[in-house]
C-alpha cells in the first residue's frame, strides 16, 4: 500500500522493453541518432505543430531552463505560492535565470491561480518602474500542486492576462498526462492552442525512468536554448536512451493508459475515503488525493503497512481545515498502483 509518490514507482514495461531494444550497438551521440529524431517527430505529431524539443534529466532542470529562455534583468516570474518552482526546487529558477524573482499570485482557487489574481499581481508591478523589476513570465502547474486541473478556459484566461504585458506562459507538466486524460482533450488543445508558450513535459512520474523534456511552441524562443542546456550540464551524450524511454512511453498510447490507470486508482481512493466519513481538502481531479482523516485512522493505516505523507494545513480552505483529532494526508496513485492496494487501504480505514 504505497501511496507516498508516483516518483516511488518503477518504470513501465514498455519503457524498459524499449531501453533494452535500443541498448546494443553504436549510435551517433548528442541526439543525432535515428531514435531521437524519430521521437522528436512523434512529439511534433502529438502536439500537432513544429515544436522544438529538448531533453533534460530532471523536472527541476526543465522548469528552470524553460524560464531561463525568457529571463531578463530584474525579471519577475509569477506563479502559485505552492508551485514546485517556488517551494521544492531549491531556488533553481532564480539561480538559472541569473536572479529572477518568483512572485506568488494571490486569489487562488482549488490550488490554481486565477486570471483575476494574476491581474492584481501584475497591477502591483507597473510596467517601466525600475523600483519593482520587470515582469518576465507566468508559470502554472498542470496538474496543480493540490491535485486539481486547469480547464482550457482557465488557461486561456490566464494567458489573456499574461498577453496584456507580452509575457510568455510556462506550463510545468510534471503530471501532464494525468491532467490531459482528466480533461479529455488533445495535447495541442491543452498547450499552444490555449496560449502556452513553453512546456516542461514530464514522463518520469508516469512510467519513465528518467525522461523530461522542454517543448517550445515558438521556434524563435528556443533559439539559444541548446547553449543554456549545455551550460547547465543537461545535454545527454547518449540521448538515445532518453528517446528509447519516450518511444516506449508513447507506443500504442501507453502514456495515456498509464495516466488513466493512476487517475482511476486515485478516484477510487477519494470516493472510498469520503464514503468512510473523511473529506477532501481539494477535489481529486488527477492522481493525487488530499484527504482529511482521523489521526487514529492514519496511525492504524501506517501500522498495517500503508505509506503516505502528511500535508501542511496552511493552504487548506478555512472551512475544511483539520480539527485537533484530524490530519491531512497526501496519497499519490501511479501506473503501478494495484486495485488490491486501494481496497486494503479502504478496508483498514
Amino acid at each position: 500500500m504505497n501511496f507516498a509518490s508516483d516518483n516511488w514507482a518503477g518504470a513501465a514495461p514498455s519503457v524498459m522493453a524499449a531501453l533494452a531494444r535500443h541498448s546494443a550497438g553504436p549510435a551517433p551521440a548528442y541526439g543525432n541518432d535515428a531514435v531521437t529524431q524519430g521521437v522528436i517527430q512523434q512529439f511534433r505529431d502529438i502536439f500537432e505543430t513544429d515544436a522544438a524539443v529538448y531533453y533534460t534529466a530532471t523536472g527541476t532542470a526543465a522548469n528552470a531552463l524553460a524560464l531561463t529562455a525568457y529571463a531578463r534583468p530584474g525579471g519577475i516570474i509569477f506563479c502559485h505560492p505552492e508551485a514546485h518552482i517556488q517551494v521544492d526546487e531549491c531556488g533553481a529558477a532564480e539561480f538559472m535565470t541569473g536572479g529572477s524573482k518568483l512572485v506568488s499570485v494571490g486569489g487562488q482557487v482549488n490550488g490554481k491561480i486565477t486570471a483575476d489574481g494574476l491581474a492584481s499581481a501584475l497591477a502591483a508591478l507597473p510596467e517601466g518602474s525600475a523600483m519593482h523589476g520587470q515582469a518576465a513570465a507566468v508559470s502554472i502547474t498542470q496538474a496543480s500542486e493540490h491535485g486539481t486541473v486547469y480547464s482550457l478556459e482557465e488557461i486561456r484566461a490566464i494567458k489573456a492576462q499574461a498577453e496584456s504585458r507580452r509575457l510568455p506562459l510556462h506550463m510545468d507538466g510534471a503530471r501532464f498526462a494525468n491532467a490531459l486524460v482528466s480533461l479529455g482533450v488533445t495535447p495541442a488543445e491543452m498547450t499552444w492552442k490555449a496560449g502556452v508558450d513553453v512546456l516542461s513535459f514530464g514522463g518520469t512520474k508516469n512510467g519513465c525512468w528518467c525522461a523530461e523534456a522542454v517543448i517550445f511552441f515558438n521556434q524563435e524562443a528556443a533559439r539559444s536554448f541548446e547553449y543554456l542546456r549545455k551550460r547547465a550540464g543537461h545535454e545527454f551524450s547518449k540521448a538515445r536512451f532518453v528517446s528509447a524511454q519516450l518511444e516506449g512511453y508513447f507506443e500504442n498510447g501507453n502514456w495515456l493508459q498509464t495516466a488513466r490507470h493512476a487517475n482511476a486508482m486515485a478516484a477510487k481512493l477519494s470516493e472510498g475515503i469520503v464514503a468512510s466519513g473523511g473529506r477532501m481538502a481539494w477535489p481529486t481531479e488527477a492522481n493525487e488525493v488530499f484527504a482529511i482523516i482521523e489521526k487514529v485512522q492514519a496511525d492504524r493505516l501506517r501500522q498495517n503497512g500503508a505509506v503516505f505523507h502528511p500535508w501542511p494545513e496552511h493552504a487548506i480552505p478555512a472551512e475544511l481545515k483539520p480539527s485537533e483529532n484530524e490530519i491531512c494526508v497526501r496519497l499519490v496513485a501511479s501506473f503501478a498502483t494495484e486495485s488490491t492496494e486501494t481496497e486494503r487501504f479502504l478496508s483498514l480505514l
